[in-house]
């Protein structure tokens, strides 16, 4: 086999980095439905429904489970590892996206100068999840993963 058939035929790779892909592109079609405009950096950027993260990890479970089964120690290293990026999404990850954003309308309402120099750099927003936001993208992922493993 050659490095392609490899990299194409590891059903548990192609569920996840699918997932992720799948996700990124829902994320950008949802804020371009809501924002009216094209965000580019909603095609890599985090935050946002629904959650990549989320998808990319359910996915790699998922197909870990059906791959490999619950019993062994690969569903176990990626269950672990899901309810890790689930849990810190909705938590400190969604906490810093709040407080950036009240520490950017501060920063609009009393600007800051270093040095003389105005600073006009904001702070990014979009880095964490809604328990939502997260479900819609672990239920896409697992969705996703099923549909693949059929190709398997």
């Amino acid at each position: 086999m050659n490095y392609w058939d490899d990299i194409l035929g590891n059903q548990v790779l192609v569920s996840a980095v699918a997932a992720w892909t799948l996700a990124q592109f829902l994320k950008t079609l949802i804020d371009m439905a809501l924002n009216k405009n094209f965000n580019p950096e909603r095609l890599v950027g985090s935050g946002g429904m629904p959650s990549s993260h989320s998808s990319t990890v359910c996915a790699l479970t998922t197909a870990a489970s059906y791959r490999y089964g619950v019993g062994s120690f690969e569903f176990a290293i990626c269950f672990v590892l899901s309810m890790i990026v689930m849990y810190d999404a909705m938590g400190v990850r969604r906490e810093t996206g709040k407080q950036a954003k009240l520490l950017n309308s501060i920063l609009l309402e009393n600007p800051l100068k270093l040095k003389g120099e105005l600073i006009q750099e904001t702070l990014k927003e979009y880095v964490g999840h809604t328990p939502l936001q997260v479900a819609a993208g672990a239920l896409l992922g697992i969705l996703l993963t099923l549909f693949l493993a059929q190709f398997y």
